[in-house]
């Protein structure tokens, strides 16, 4: 250190130069006159010793990795005096850089400013909820660890069901929830792991050799059950991890989250629980995904999205009362698409309003055409699902008014169907709106009772025409006592409240006995008839008016 003559500390060049090196700094200087880009400071550490201490412009663009290069030719290119300078740029062999400086006033046309590790930006970045780090941080710390010639595993846990909890429990005890299971992962893996929220559900690690089976270790870890305001909860995770080897040639972080987070997609459509690695498959799902947006973003303004319709069937005497109608995409291309497909995305895309709102138009117009033309057809309903949010549609009541005025459907003919999440969030402005709907002329049933959080009393309070039990309790009666316990109580309830009940998922005539012993009112499923066509309906219709009864399979189960 240098001092002066009254011991005050004065910065010479030396002192300068140990500075920058503590603290991983390099200051710049550009010359563009004269072709000259100089540098000061912690080279050799980011990357920078082979331009050091000056080079020309063109060495500087040579030596970037080529993504980046646009973004030094912009760092070079003269701007007017006092424009601001700021790229993030990384170097063959070097850490992705923050660039940042400024354009000056005199001498010339010359800037100059600072180089600094993006890591340093990012370090003191925590997600407020978990502590981890958030997502921008853990890309930029996973892009300097992985300059480290290592073999690495980055793993990412999806929580299940994260939007049933908000609603079960309210956001803030959900987020009690993933508070906890944040504290959990950064106790999963020794030093040296980073660990990160990734998104609202997602959670991630980086972590080098050494470690078994970190997927595996993520999961026994987190999926620990938990009691949350008075609730137990068992978290399940979809899980995806990718390898990666470090050095030189890493792959860019950014790059290699979406990889974990691709497979992660791979494993929830395998169902709750799943796991997978990423593969070069998973690329042209991704693509087939992207186009299957893309074609989405039309399809119901095109017409390709239409209502097919499930029978209804009494079980007392085998008639048809009515159908559901279920939306299927007829694709140009694809042919027929399931809802198991495309109801996601449309959800993703903000697209369930709008395609509620045509498919109960669709639904009901078909059924007023059946009600003109066809004897059989005087006297069927036909329910159609409101989407999730969709009770809370401006102008919904409204519509459905108008809607049953124009096709001149009696009251209840048309039936719209809730969930218990859907009421749940709401139960005192739900109970305002199904009045209003049932007061203009719509029947109102609960859908997949049975599945739900809600308390029992809200039933009382709720202006519903029928129960649905879920199929999963239906199918699984014969096999599961609890399963029958519940089927048993909901048809009890049913009748205590004059409710009518249907049984969804009936596969074959011994469910449909047992169902109607329990005094079970409706039922449907394949033991019937899958969903079909507007044209397939009608044939079903008229077969079943000239037979007396809808068939139905003896035995067996559709899958």
């Amino acid at each position: 250190m240098a001092l002066g003559s009254k011991d005050r500390f004065v910065w010479d060049t030396t002192v300068t130069l140990e500075a920058l090196g503590a603290a991983q700094v390099v200051l710049w200087a550009w010359d563009p006159e004269a072709d000259k880009l100089r540098f000061t400071g912690a080279a050799r550490a980011l990357g920078l010793s082979p331009l050091a201490p000056e080079c020309a412009g063109a060495a500087a663009f040579a030596l970037c990795l080529p993504q980046d290069r646009n973004l030094m030719e912009r760092v070079l290119t003269v701007r007017p005096p006092g424009s601001e300078i700021s790229a993030r740029i990384r170097m063959r062999g070097g850490e992705t850089c923050i660039w940042r400086g400024e354009w000056l006033e005199e001498g010339g046309a010359r800037a100059s400013g600072v180089i600094v590790p993006e890591a340093k930006f990012a370090a003191s970045e925590k997600d407020v909820l978990t502590g981890l780090l958030d997502r921008r941080s853990f890309i930029a710390q996973a892009r300097a660890l992985l300059r480290q010639p290592e073999t690495y595993t980055l793993v990412v846990a999806d929580l299940d069901r994260l939007r049933r909890l908000n609603e079960a429990l309210g956001h803030e005890r959900a987020d009690l929830v993933l508070a906890a299971l944040g504290s959990r992962l950064a106790a999963t893996f020794p030093p040296g792991a980073i660990m990160a929220r990734v998104g609202e559900d997602e959670f991630a690690a980086l972590v080098p050799a050494g470690v078994r089976d970190p997927a595996d270790a993520m999961r026994r870890s987190l999926e620990q059950p938990l009691r949350i305001a008075g609730f137990d909860i068992v978290p399940t995770l979809s899980i995806g991890a990718v390898a990666a080897e470090g050095g030189a040639d890493a792959p860019e972080a950014a790059e290699l989250l979406r990889r974990a987070e691709l497979a992660v997609e791979s494993a929830k459509n395998a169902g709750r629980g799943g796991a997978a690695a990423y593969g070069r498959s998973l690329e042209s799902d991704s693509l087939s995904r992207l186009a299957m947006e893309s074609d989405l973003r039309g399809a119901i303004g095109r017409g390709e999205i239409v209502p097919y319709f499930q029978p209804v069937v009494r079980l007392s005497t085998g008639a048809i009362s009515g159908f559901e109608a279920l939306a299927r995409w007829r694709h140009p291309r694809r042919g027929l698409i399931p809802p198991d497909q495309f109801l996601p995305l449309c959800d993703e895309m903000g697209l369930l309003v709008e395609l509620g709102a045509h498919m109960m138009r669709a639904s009901a117009l078909q059924l007023a055409e059946w009600r003109r033309c066809h004897q059989a057809a005087g006297e069927i309903t036909v329910s159609v699902n409101l989407s999730v949010g969709e009770i809370n549609r401006p102008n919904l009541v409204r519509d459905v008014s108008e809607l049953l005025a124009e096709t001149g459907l009696p009251p209840k003919a048309l039936k719209l169907e809730v969930t218990e999440s859907d009421i749940m969030r709401d139960p005192d402005g739900a109970a305002i709106i199904l009045r209003q709907l049932r007061d203009a002329g719509a029947g109102i049933a609960l859908d997949d009772f049975g599945t739900g959080f809600s308390s029992l009393s809200y039933l009382t309070r709720l202006p519903f025409d029928t129960l649905k039990i879920d199929r999963y309790f239906v199918r699984t009666m014969g096999s599961n006592e609890g399963s029958a316990k519940i089927v048993r109580s909901v048809v009890n309830l049913g009748r205590d409240l004059a409710l009518e009940v249907v049984a969804e998922g009936v596969e074959n005539a011994v469910m449909a006995r047992c169902l109607l012993d329990l005094g079970c009112d409706y039922g449907q499923g394949f033991g019937y008839a899958p969903a079909l066509s507007a044209q397939e309906a009608e044939v079903y219709l008229n077969e079943s008016y000239a037979d007396g009864a809808a068939p139905v399979r003896l035995r067996g189960s559709a899958g």
